[in-house]
């Protein structure tokens, strides 16, 4: 069930939407904007239904800020107007994709949920699990950084033994470590560096995360350690006491796997000149082949310098 997140100091307003959306949607409400960040960037929602003032300045900057991050900028907003609102308003101060007035709400608001929805997800490409940015998103932030002439560093991380995690506990509870691991990687990155970096799911069990070089080691550090109080949690008492499962490897063997860890690759372009952001990708993920050499989870760092 897709989810919306709802923001209305209207108790009554808020009452009447969520009746109207309640059988199609998983709604979750908030009385501010404010209020609705933490969960807006540990759970990105499919949509936010927005009650608000055009002379509120604080909520259409909060708005403004979260718009201006690549990870949520392709997050649809719908707004919900009262009829006096005024009409020399400059709409582009506003970062919505669509707006309805108040007294058209029974008559327009499932109508505009739809639309809102579907139009997202026919012009923007997510990963429906996680709802981070997918990879034509990931190769144009490499590449308008290049183009830029920023310097900054590009980390590939992907679970070691997922497969047979996976194969042995169900699609269902892989889904729910694959969906863990995207926001434990948003939530590090954004809490260390919360403008400018980025986070986004290539498939599978595979993300990447772009930050300034200088905290990009700091972050992969918290990330690893965070992950690994983490996954035990998703084993059953008696596989998580032995350390190990067994399942069967992709040539159809039963083996014994150990608890899934997570190993991160990176580099950087301090002292390395990239073209094209194949060359970034290929190089972080060699430093990912790398750590994965280690046991238990493990990133690694690429420092070599340009060959003459």
């Amino acid at each position: 069930m897709k989810t919306i997140v709802l923001i209305s100091p209207d108790m009554a307003l808020m009452s009447i939407i969520e009746k109207m959306l309640q059988d199609c949607y998983r709604v979750v409400a908030f009385k501010t904007m404010q209020a609705a960040l933490d969960y807006i960037y540990n759970s990105i929602p499919n949509l936010i239904i927005l009650d608000v003032d055009l002379d509120d300045h604080n909520t259409i900057t909060i708005l403004s800020n979260l718009k201006e991050d690549p990870i949520f900028s392709q997050l649809p907003v719908l707004a919900i107007l009262n009829n006096s609102e005024p009409t020399s308003f400059q709409w582009e101060n506003l970062l919505v994709e669509d707006f309805l007035w108040k007294e058209e709400i029974t008559k327009e608001l499932i109508t505009r949920t739809e639309l809102s929805t579907i139009r997202s997800e026919r012009m923007i490409e997510i990963n429906p699990l996680t709802r981070l940015p997918g990879n034509i998103s990931i190769n144009k932030q490499i590449q308008d950084r290049f183009d830029n002439g920023n310097e900054f560093a590009f980390a590939y991380a992907d679970l070691d033994h997922f497969k047979p995690f996976n194969d042995y506990y169900g699609f269902s509870r892989g889904d729910e470590v694959i969906k863990v691991t995207g926001r434990l990687i948003l939530n590090t990155a954004k809490g260390i560096q919360p403008k400018d970096s980025f986070v986004g799911h290539i498939g599978g069990d595979d993300f990447v995360f772009i930050m300034d070089f200088n905290v990009i080691e700091e972050a992969a550090e918290e990330i690893i350690n965070s992950f690994d109080r983490i996954i035990p949690t998703f084993y059953d008492s008696e596989d998580r006491e032995r350390g190990s499962i067994q399942s069967m490897d992709r040539q159809g063997n039963i083996k014994q796997f150990p608890i899934i860890a997570l190993s991160i690759g990176i580099t950087h372009n301090r002292q390395r000149a990239f073209t094209h952001y194949g060359e970034l990708t290929e190089i972080a993920s060699t430093m990912k082949s790398n750590a994965k050499h280690h046991k238990g989870s493990c990133w690694q760092m690429d420092k070599r310098q340009n060959l003459p």
